[in-house]
């Protein structure tokens, strides 16, 4: 099929390329700078130009397709995710709008919040806006297609998507502790992240355009639990840094979110569509990939 998709040149979305292409697809790619385009041209992908805010570039690029992997998410500014969540369920809007009534597959991206405490959340937990935050009401939009004739799923991915040219919440944690002399974890650090190689999510973006049926919650996660404490002794150990228990304030605004304790599974993920995570896991990136080589 031609797979009409968005975030096409960035982290998780240029993985995703190969992986459709292996499949037999054929690309249509969302360009908005003549670099993203140049660069999706260079890897055999068709380009599209326009962006999330454009939403008639949007449908056009989903009308021309046969199934819409929504993989970008706006991340201009990290601390207005009110409004980064806003953009992105306008996108959605635009995309589902398109593909009413056709059964075509949309696959949107989501996030992983905790919604019980002290137990790793389930992919037959629905998110909820009260402890989803509002990337929650994305999937809350993206499923009301589903009674409207669109093969809609959700991918969940966890904080930390890790691999060769991670530019997210970890290589900000390594900043952090360069710059201030020493590797912190908040309270006693056994708050735990969940994590995926941006490789293993990527062959799961392809298995739930295919695969998924309308209404599918998938969990792109490799590490179910890291507590806190170790990614911070990683790199701690990696940087010559002492590690300790610092104020969330330490981190900033990303301090909200590395408080988190938001272990997830991704077993009947694994069941339901045959997907194992072969990639290393977020330590072992840590200890033996590019992470300190680049920084």
């Amino acid at each position: 099929m031609r797979v009409f998709l968005t975030g096409a040149s960035g982290f998780v979305g240029s993985a995703i390329v190969p992986e459709l292409f292996r499949a037999g697809h054929r690309v249509l790619g969302l360009a908005r700078s003549d670099a993203s385009a140049a660069k999706l041209a260079a890897a055999g992908v068709d380009v599209h130009r326009g962006e999330l805010m454009d939403l008639e570039s949007l449908r056009r690029g989903a009308a021309a397709c046969d199934g819409v992997i929504h993989c970008a998410f706006s991340h201009d500014d990290f601390t207005d995710r009110a409004g980064n969540c806003e953009k992105d369920r306008n996108a959605i809007e635009a995309l589902g709008s398109v593909l009413v009534g056709s059964d075509r597959p949309l696959v949107i991206t989501s996030g992983i919040a905790r919604l019980t405490p002290g137990r790793a959340v389930t992919e037959d937990e629905m998110l909820d806006v009260s402890t989803g935050g509002a990337r929650a009401a994305s999937e809350q939009l993206a499923f009301s297609f589903a009674s409207r004739g669109v093969r809609v799923s959700s991918l969940r991915l966890p904080p930390s998507v890790h691999g060769e040219d991670d530019h997210g919440f970890v290589p900000m944690l390594i900043e952090i502790a360069r710059k201030s002399g020493r590797s912190g974890y908040i309270g006693d650090g056994e708050s735990r992240w969940p994590a995926v190689h941006r490789l293993d999510a990527a062959r799961l973006f392809a298995l739930a355009l295919e695969k998924a049926p309308a209404g599918a919650r998938l969990h792109a996660v490799g590490d179910e639990g890291i507590p806190t404490r170790e990614i911070a002794g990683v790199i701690g150990r990696k940087l010559g840094l002492p590690v300790e228990s610092v104020p969330k304030e330490h981190f900033g605004w990303l301090g909200a979110f590395f408080a988190l304790d938001t272990p997830a599974s991704s077993a009947l993920t694994q069941a339901r569509f045959s997907w194992k995570p072969e990639q290393p896991g977020l330590l072992a990136d840590l200890e033996h990939g590019t992470y300190f080589a680049r920084t």
